[in-house]
């Protein structure tokens, strides 16, 4: 399989100038542990990691955001002599040098990446645009199908049909697309992710399912747990 047919899309990114408080909500508000720098044209520029958040000097004291250290259990390391201590926005706090793919790597590379760089997602990138992400969920959920390294590529039908069933449900207001994957296998679409109740756990198989072509709809999404 290729990253184009697991990666979440699309991607949550934001902009340089995007002050370091709403980057914290932002990852906490969709449960992901990086965010993606986009210049005004679109183009990746940076990331903006937890572990980089962690390393800010003032995030504490930013807007009274100090319950973000509680969330990350107090394991916050502030080295004095971190150029960026004094960070408030993206662009200055960012890592420019960004770990990307395309969407055409596969996943033994993908894998091989994540485990050698020790991240846990990377940005996939096309004509320098970031248009999807993978996460180590990504990998795991691919991998539970049965998707080794020497397993057969998904047919082009399989590929289409996850394309038409991603348009479907962002075209819908209720079905929140940053918080769900899909790969489909065969005619049958798994899902994943988070739901904010069952009953839209019951439209998302609902919706995918009435798409043409589409044999059987697995649901493995699971309920939002708050943490607070």
């Amino acid at each position: 399989m290729k990253a184009h047919e697991i990666m979440t899309a699309p991607a949550i990114t934001t902009g340089p100038h995007t002050p370091l408080v709403e980057i914290v909500d932002l990852m906490l508000h969709n449960r992901i542990s990086a965010v993606p720098i986009v210049d005004g044209a679109g183009n990746l520029i940076g990331i903006v990691s937890e572990g980089d958040l962690m390393r800010c000097k003032d995030l504490g004291s930013l807007s009274g955001k100090s319950w973000w250290l509680r969330v990350l259990g107090g394991k916050v390391m502030l080295a004095e002599d971190f150029v960026k201590a004094h960070a408030t926005k993206a662009g200055e706090l960012m890592t420019p040098e960004v770990i990307a793919i395309g969407e055409d790597t596969l996943l033994p590379e993908i894998a091989r990446l994540l485990e050698n760089h020790r991240i846990k997602r990377v940005p996939v990138v096309t004509d320098g645009k970031v248009v999807g992400i993978v996460s180590r969920a990504n990998l795991l959920q691919a991998l539970s199908l049965g998707h080794a390294e020497s397993s057969p590529a998904p047919s082009g039908t399989d590929r289409q049909l996850r394309d038409r069933v991603m348009e479907t449900l962002a075209h819908e207001k209720w079905a929140d697309v940053s918080h769900l994957n899909l790969v489909v296998r065969d005619g049958t679409v798994f899902l994943w992710g988070e739901v904010s109740s069952p009953a839209q756990r019951k439209a998302l198989v609902i919706a995918a399912g009435e798409v043409p072509g589409v044999k059987d709809v697995v649901d493995n999404t699971r309920t939002f747990q708050t943490i607070f």
